[in-house]
C-alpha cells in the first residue's frame, strides 16, 4: 500500500514556533536531520505516516492540528478576492489554499478588515441615504462598478424617452405586424439585414441568452428562454439597427464615465426600445386605461410576460398623454435587486424599497399568486403595491428553478384608477407599517427588522428587552 503524504510545513513551523524549538532540537528529538525538518517546513517534502506518529507520540500533538482544514478561511478569502475592487487580483484556488496555510492570523486579518470594510461601506451608504431624505446633498462617493453608475443613472431619471417611444411607434406603424410581432421582426431582419434567428439547444449555447454571429449574419437564441423572452431578443436586436440614431443620441445626453459603462447603458436603451416596439405607447396607454391596469388582463392582450408589461407600465409619462406614475422594483429571494424603475423616477427617498415587509418577499411563498397591499411609510406617506414571483429561464431537472418578484407601486391617491385599488377600498385594515430600510428606519418592537437603525444608539437596558432583535433607544 502506497504510503500517504501531507505536506503541512507552515502549520508543523507553527507548532515549532509555540514550542520555542529551534529546527535543531526539533530534528534531533523526531530522529531526522536539520535539513530534512527545513525542507519538510519549507513544503517540499511530506510528513509521511511514521513522522506524524513520532510527532504524536513526542510532542502529544493532534494529528487533526497537522491534517486540519482551511476550508473556511479559504472561502472567507475567495469572498474577499471576489469583491469588484480585487477583480484583477484574483488569486487562484491553491494560492489562497497556501496563504491560509502559511499565515492564518494574516489571513484571518485580511477577512476581518475586509468585513470591517462592508460593514463601514453599508453605513456610510445609509448615512447618505439619510442626509438626502433630509434635503442635504453630499460629496461622498465610493468606488463604484460600471454597472452601479449606470443603474443609479436610470434609476434617478424618469422612465420616459419621448425620441425612442416615437421611433418605436412610427417603426411599428410601417411594420404592420398584425397580431406575429415575432414573424414580422425576423423576416425584418432577413429582408433588411440578411440576418437569421435560429433557436439554439441548451448543450450547444449553455451560458448565453442570445447572441449574434457576424460572420454567419445568424442571431441565435436559447432554448431555455420562453416565447416572450424570445421575442424580447430579437426586438433588442431589431431597435439597434432600426433605433440605432436614436439609442445613440440618448446615449451620448447620459454621458456615462467609461466605455464599459457606455456599454451597459445602450444595453438598457435597447432592452427600452424592445418593450417600446413589444408595446407601442399610444395602442398600450389607452389599453391600461381601459383595463385600469390590469396587468394580467395587459399582458395577454400584447402577447407579453407578467414582467414585460410590469416594466411598460412604469413608462407611461408622454406629455398630455399619460398615465398612473408606477415605479417597479425586482429582487430575487436573496433580496439582491436587480432592477428599479419609475414614471418619475424610483421613489428611493419617500418608498425605499428595503424594507422586509413588504409583500414583493412575501411573493415567494405563494408562486404565481399577485399580491396586493396598502403601506404607510413612517413620514404617513401612502402607497399601493403589487407584487408577484417572475420565472427565469427554463432550467434542466438538476438544476434549481431562477425565480425572482417583482414590485409595481404608486401613491395611494391612484387607487380609483387601478383594478387593484378594489382590494383596499373599503377594507378595515390599516395599511402596513413599512420603512425604507432597517437602516432608516425606527419603528420600535419591529419583529422584522433586520439592522439597527443608523442614528440610534444601540441597545435598552439590562431591565428591558425589546421585541425586536436589534433594540434601540
Amino acid at each position: 500500500m502506497a504510503e500517504q503524504k501531507i505536506f503541512a510545513g507552515p502549520r508543523l513551523r507553527r507548532i515549532r514556533n509555540q514550542l520555542e524549538l529551534t529546527q535543531t532540537a526539533m530534528a534531533e528529538e523526531l530522529g531526522i536531520s536539520p535539513s530534512y525538518l527545513n525542507l519538510i517546513e519549507r513544503n517540499q517534502r511530506p510528513l509521511t505516516v511514521q513522522l506524524l506518529l513520532k510527532l504524536s507520540s513526542v510532542y502529544k500533538i493532534d494529528l487533526e492540528e497537522l491534517q486540519g482544514e482551511t476550508t473556511g478561511t479559504t472561502s472567507a478569502l475567495k469572498e474577499v478576492f471576489s469583491d469588484p475592487l480585487l477583480a484583477d487580483a484574483l488569486p487562484g484556488d491553491q494560492e489562497l489554499i497556501e496563504v491560509a496555510d502559511a499565515a492564518p492570523n494574516a489571513a484571518a486579518g485580511v477577512v476581518k478588515l475586509y468585513r470591517a470594510y462592508k460593514e463601514a461601506q453599508s453605513r456610510l451608504s445609509g448615512l447618505s441615504e439619510l442626509l438626502a431624505r433630509e434635503g442635504h446633498t453630499t460629496s461622498v462617493a465610493g468606488a463604484r462598478l460600471p454597472v452601479d453608475e449606470v443603474r443609479e443613472v436610470f434609476e434617478r431619471r424618469h422612465n420616459y424617452i419621448a425620441a425612442i417611444e416615437e421611433a418605436a411607434e412610427t417603426f411599428h406603424e410601417k411594420l404592420k405586424p398584425g397580431e406575429d410581432l415575432a414573424g414580422a421582426l425576423r423576416s425584418w431582419l432577413a429582408r433588411e439585414h440578411g440576418i437569421v434567428v435560429r433557436l439554439l439547444p441548451v448543450h450547444t449555447m449553455p451560458n448565453w441568452r442570445r447572441r449574434f454571429d457576424r460572420h454567419s449574419m445568424r442571431l441565435f437564441l436559447s432554448e431555455r428562454l420562453s416565447p416572450f423572452d424570445q421575442l424580447r431578443e430579437i426586438a433588442v436586436e431589431v431597435t439597434q439597427l432600426a433605433l440605432g440614431e436614436q439609442i445613440v443620441a440618448e446615449l451620448k445626453a447620459l454621458d456615462f464615465s467609461s466605455d464599459e459603462a457606455r456599454r451597459l447603458g445602450r444595453f438598457e436603451l435597447a432592452r427600452y426600445a424592445a418593450h417600446a416596439l413589444m408595446m407601442p405607447y399610444g395602442a398600450f396607454q389607452a389599453a391600461a386605461m381601459r383595463a385600469k391596469y390590469d396587468l394580467d388582463v395587459l399582458r395577454s392582450r400584447f402577447h407579453v410576460s407578467f414582467e414585460q408589461v410590469a416594466n411598460r407600465v412604469t413608462m407611461l409619462q408622454r406629455p398630455g398623454a399619460s398615465g398612473v406614475p408606477f415605479f417597479m422594483l425586482e429582487i430575487d429571494n436573496a433580496g439582491n435587486r436587480f432592477r428599479r424603475a419609475g414614471a418619475r423616477g424610483f421613489p428611493q427617498s419617500r418608498f425605499g424599497g428595503a424594507c422586509p415587509k413588504l409583500n414583493i418577499h412575501a411573493a415567494f411563498t405563494q408562486p404565481g399568486q399577485i399580491f396586493v397591499d396598502a403601506v404607510e411609510m413612517p413620514d404617513g406617506a401612502e402607497f399601493l403595491v403589487v407584487s408577484r414571483t417572475l420565472e427565469g429561464p427554463q432550467g434542466a431537472f438538476n438544476e434549481r428553478v431562477r425565480r425572482t418578484a417583482i414590485l409595481v407601486g404608486c401613491d395611494i391617491g391612484f387607487r380609483d384608477e387601478m383594478v387593484y385599488g378594489d382590494a383596499v377600498i373599503g377594507t378595515a385594515m390599516k395599511p402596513t407599517p413599512v420603512g425604507p430600510s432597517c437602516r432608516l428606519c425606527e419603528r420600535q418592537g419591529c419583529l422584522s427588522r433586520a439592522e439597527p437603525p443608523l442614528a440610534r444608539p444601540s441597545g435598552l437596558d439590562e431591565m428591558v428587552t425589546g421585541l425586536s432583535a436589534f433594540d434601540f433607544q
